[in-house]
């Protein structure tokens, strides 16, 4: 009996985590949104200047001014708290990949080819409508999809949205990540300096090799990812790259594996009663405190150190970081005649129709070719009218729309405009992704 209740713990163990990141995108969802209106708010009033005064304000780390790195304090935000960031995300693509969605070609072949039509056709719009034009660097803006925006509109939903829909479109947003990590090591890198990229090179390879003998211990990765991260600042790639790149050599095997963990925790459980006085406090019997601590020691070794770092880095992620980096990117003026003309200019529209129909027509498209093909299947109790919605939700681009903005156009007119295209498009896709799942829930209550 006693090994049933171990064995449900368990259970828990695996379903809470994931429950809990959906719960986490709901709430740093409405955080963002609101750091979002505030910072469009600071923006456009009389505070405005000083809004922006403060994010170009220069800051610096280091010892003299010949050993410092000095940038201004929206880079800070850019390049390196959005680092962390993209760790993350690298860790939610590799567990996915060996235990999740991603981790069988036939599991797979959905999630990811769908995330390739909601790539190609949205950039494929924009540089229809920006041909020939020195804005057809903005083509990968409308390419991403903001996984913290779609979860929290989705979730919404409650369980009129089947689970494995919520599934699908978790999968399908950390493909889309993956792709627009490639894109930005890709397309965005210029001024490339091969001697620093080699250097981080052979930092990555050692990092690897710590992984491959058995090194558990966070900080050596920790080290090794901020040296990482300064030569990848000096050598043109950009330093969220680096991110990515120690979160794929971060550990993901656990020390004990299920059996194991649970033989443990039930001899020490009897060993805590065995040693049980009620003559005695827990804080004074010597005895149970041990137990307690071998407990505490073998439910560490049965999470890995990358799973470890998902769940205590991705609080901070969602109510700190990302809206830190919504307070210094999505505060954009809106000016009158001005505003009319960059709505309606080809890189706002390229970006607007780019995430709001490239991308429900990309992703539909695609995950109608890939089963008709019977390359992949429609997600258990899904519709296709399901589906569809949800195709309209990777219309949120934001976060990460504004970040390959960022390394679009930097410094000129042009990011502005694509801000404006960004948060109307993604507004409009919230909007539109939630009234149709709305009424397609009525139509199918039971799906």
């Amino acid at each position: 009996m006693s090994t049933t209740k171990e064995e449900t713990l368990l259970i828990d163990r695996i379903k809470k985590p994931f429950e809990r990141f959906l719960h986490n995108e709901v709430s740093g969802g409405i955080v963002l949104l609101a750091c979002t209106v505030l910072a469009l708010i600071l923006a456009n009033s009389g505070l405005g200047e000083a809004y922006e005064h403060l994010w170009h304000h220069e800051f610096s780390i280091g010892f003299g001014h010949d050993n410092s790195i000095t940038m201004g304090l929206a880079h800070w935000v850019n390049d390196f708290l959005m680092v962390i960031f993209f760790y993350v995300v690298g860790l939610e693509i590799k567990r996915e990949m060996l235990v999740g969605e991603l981790k069988s070609p036939k599991q797979a072949a959905l999630p990811i080819l769908a995330a390739l039509g909601g790539m190609v056709v949205p950039a494929f719009i924009f540089f229809l409508l920006n041909k020939g034009q020195d804005s057809i660097a903005g083509w990968g803006i409308p390419m991403a999809t903001d996984i913290a925006f779609a979860l929290g509109i989705i979730t919404l939903m409650g369980k009129r949205a089947p689970l494995p829909l919520k599934i699908f479109l978790t999968a399908l947003a950390i493909v889309d990540d993956l792709g627009a990590v490639l894109v930005i090591a890709i397309f965005y890198t210029s001024n490339l300096q091969l001697g620093a990229l080699a250097i981080a090179g052979v930092i990555l390879a050692i990092l690897i090799v710590f992984n491959r003998i058995g090194v558990r211990n966070t900080i050596p990765y920790l080290i090794g990812g901020l040296l990482m991260w300064y030569f990848f600042l000096q050598s043109g790639v950009h330093t969220t790259i680096a991110g990515v790149l120690v979160a794929m050599a971060t550990p993901s095997r656990t020390r004990i594996d299920a059996k194991s963990f649970i033989k443990r925790i039930e001899y020490h459980k009897d060993k805590f009663r065995t040693w049980m006085n009620p003559d005695e406090s827990i804080m004074t019997n010597q005895g149970q405190q041990e137990a307690v601590q071998s407990i505490v020691i073998n439910c560490k070794r049965v999470m890995s150190p990358g799973q470890r770092n998902e769940h205590r880095l991705h609080p901070w992620v969602t109510f700190i970081i990302l809206p830190i980096f919504a307070l210094a990117n999505a505060g954009v003026a809106l000016k009158g005649g001005d505003f009319v003309a960059d709505i309606t200019s080809p890189v706002a529209m390229g970006v607007i129709l780019g995430l709001v129909v490239g991308k429900p027509i990309g992703i539909t498209l695609f995950s109608w070719i890939a089963v008709k093909a019977k390359l992949a299947k429609l997600p258990e109790n899904t519709t296709w009218m399901q589906l569809a919605g949800v195709a309209c939700l990777g219309g949120i681009g934001f976060t990460m729309s504004l970040f390959v903005d960022n390394l679009a156009f930097p410094g000129v007119h042009y990011l502005e405009v694509a801000k404006i295209g960004i948060l109307t498009a993604s507004l409009t896709a919230s909007i539109l992704g939630l009234v149709w799942l709305s009424l397609v829930a009525k139509k199918h209550p039971t799906a």
